[in-house]
């Protein structure tokens, strides 16, 4: 009956969603990211300066519009190149090769700020759910699944020991009206905000600084407590 009722309403949809990103790729990739970043900052010493910026930024659009090249989604976001690969056998697959794209993003001042950056895919597949009238997804369930996605996402990993401090997650709603620039913005307000918390950290003084990014408690789910997953835990249970 509880299966039934979760069919109904597609909790299930993002939830498995969710934990397949994550045991299928993030497990895997997120561990190296530091180790990738490091040897491409020992080659180009002055473009990853900020340690805290060595991660994984991920970017979540509410709207599951997802753009396969960066570049043509903001023209302020350039590509600079592919950091060490992972090769591993993977279901068969033997040497099956994960990446991470590297890129520039200009601020308004002309600086260049570098990170590594790409989207959730998973939300390619909830997108094409909705254009898909088989699957009789309508937009306003869409939304729903995209916020529920972000916010088991963000469950799975935060408790999760081998993606600690590898990964970024940046979810956001596009503006009604277009506007040029905007993803370039938002990337560039994560790094900001990463390079003032590695600042406050050497310094040892307190950051305070509002938040204009969303997070899970704005996202203002209609769901309730035990919907949610529960934490990873390391006890083998």
């Amino acid at each position: 009956e509880v299966s039934e009722m979760s069919e109904r309403s597609k909790q299930n949809v993002a939830h498995g969603l969710a934990w397949s990103y994550y045991i299928g790729y993030l497990k895997i990739v997120l561990p190296q990211v530091k180790k990738s970043m490091e040897e491409f900052s020992r080659a180009n010493p002055n473009l990853l300066a900020c340690r805290k910026t060595w991660k994984l930024h991920i970017l979540v659009p509410l709207s599951c519009d997802v753009y396969d090249d960066l570049e043509k989604a903001d023209s302020n976001i350039q590509y600079v190149t592919d950091l060490t690969e992972t090769t591993l056998a993977r279901a068969g697959t033997r040497k099956r090769v994960y990446k991470h794209s590297l890129y520039r993003i200009r601020d308004e001042e002309n600086q260049l700020w570098h990170c590594a950056v790409e989207y959730a895919t998973p939300l390619q597949s909830l997108y094409a759910m909705s254009q898909d009238e088989c699957a009789a997804f309508s937009r306003e369930e869409r939304l729903e699944q995209a916020k529920l996605f972000f916010r088991t996402l963000e469950e799975i990993l935060k408790g999760s020991k081998e993606c600690a401090d590898a990964y970024r997650l940046i979810a956001y709603e596009e503006p009604g009206e277009a506007e040029t620039h905007f993803l370039s913005k938002e990337i560039l307000w994560h790094l900001r905000q990463e390079h003032d918390e590695e600042i406050t950290v050497l310094e040892g003084n307190h950051l305070h600084a509002p938040s204009t990014t969303l997070d899970s408690a704005e996202l203002n789910l209609q769901i309730s407590v035990s919907d949610l997953p529960q934490p990873l835990r390391s006890d083998g249970f």
